[in-house]
């Protein structure tokens, strides 16, 4: 998406909220905000948008409940308030998206969920059949086992990382502010707000560098980190004041609000280098016939019954090639089965893999979004 125009179009819709945000700069949820902004995500679901929120907040909202006033340095105790704090704002969420007869669900990652790649395609299978059903899932880090996030406020990261997990079309981040500004603002009360950029403009580092806004706790910087991580996939970012009025409808019907910052790449660019390139081959399936001009011709799944023979030791979420029965690539993808399991159901039917195997992750052996023709 290289126009604001074209967020009309969008789809699958990441929409990140920060803590500063969600607990009134620390002093619990603000209930008020928190109803509107699940108001903002009722009307875009039932439009037939796919929303999926990503929430920061446990922390802050634990210590409230504790009865904590000083934020405490041990590691161990930001954990336990993380716990504590998910509790009060996972049903503080579920009970407002009820109101809209909405279900929620409560998905709890760390970034390493998302770079093992039998764990990353697990999260994505689960992710997708929550939209298929309808239901809103609500992301956080999961800070009672994980400590990045809570040293440092790094959810604008993770809300990038599933834009890249889902190839979303877009990632709306909410802050406390209008977008990002030329120079920081509460130092140069001049500075202007930059309404759009190129993901890729060397300004934007020299425009965050010296930023002392209080931003939650990653600031600015993470926010820029995070469009450009999310630009890998194609996504496109905007960050925007979480406080301007139906900012999610506003900012989908292309109305400038807060900074929209362009992705390089159109998404399918992005994912076929992200294949091609960021992944060693693991292995080889051979296809027959019928197989190969399915995935030349039609562009769909890879279906176990089309495979004539496995080469190589590979593992669920590994990257291998398919070849056609005269040894030409014809595409590589993302395997939802190892090799041993898929030497098992090749040559079959979907419907047998339970019974071969014993159970089933996946119909597909590789599914059409996690594979790009040569």
């Amino acid at each position: 998406m290289q126009n604001r125009t074209d967020f009309t179009r969008a789809r699958r819709i990441i929409v990140k909220i920060g803590s500063s945000l969600l607990t009134e700069g620390g002093r619990g949820l603000d209930m008020p905000a928190i109803s509107d902004w699940v108001g903002q995500v009722a009307a875009l679901r039932h439009q037939g948008k796919e929303i999926l929120l990503v929430s920061s907040g446990s922390v802050a909202e634990g210590m409230c409940r504790l009865g904590w006033k000083a934020r405490p340095h041990s590691l161990h105790a930001l954990q336990a308030a993380a716990a504590v704090g998910q509790m009060g704002l996972i049903q503080t969420y579920e009970s407002q998206f009820q109101r809209h007869n909405l279900h929620t669900a409560q998905v709890l990652l760390t970034h390493d969920d998302l770079s093992d790649r039998q764990r990353y395609l697990n999260a994505r299978s689960t992710l997708l059949t929550l939209l298929e059903l309808g239901v809103v899932p609500v992301i956080n880090e999961n800070d009672t086992v994980a400590n990045e996030e809570i040293r440092f406020g790094d959810n604008d990261t993770l809300a990038a990382l599933v834009a890249n997990l889902l190839e979303a079309d877009l990632l709306i981040i909410l802050t406390d502010q209008k977008g990002l500004y030329e120079r920081d603002p509460t130092l140069d009360p001049t500075a202007q707000l930059v309404h759009q950029a190129s993901i890729n403009d060397a300004r934007l580092g020299e425009m965050v560098g010296e930023s002392r806004s209080g931003l939650g706790r990653g600031g600015m910087i993470t926010k820029l980190r995070a469009a450009r991580l999310a630009s890998r996939s194609g996504t496109a970012t905007v960050v925007a004041s979480g406080r301007e009025a139906n900012v999610m409808a506003r900012v989908i019907s292309g109305e400038e609000l807060g900074t929209f910052l362009v992705p390089d790449v159109s998404p399918m660019l992005a994912r076929k280098r992200w294949l091609a390139g960021q992944l060693k081959l693991k292995g080889k399936l051979h296809l027959d016939d019928g197989a190969a001009r399915v995935l030349r011709e039609d562009g769909k799944s890879l279906l176990p019954i089309g495979v004539t023979a496995v080469d190589g030791d590979f593992h669920r979420g590994d990257l291998v090639a398919c070849v056609d029965m005269s040894g030409n690539e014809v595409a590589r993808g993302l395997v939802n089965y190892g090799a041993d399991e898929t030497r098992l159901i090749m040559r079959q039917p979907s419907s047998r893999i339970e019974q071969l195997l014993g159970y089933v992750d996946e119909p597909e052996l590789i599914h059409r979004d996690n594979l790009v023709l040569a």
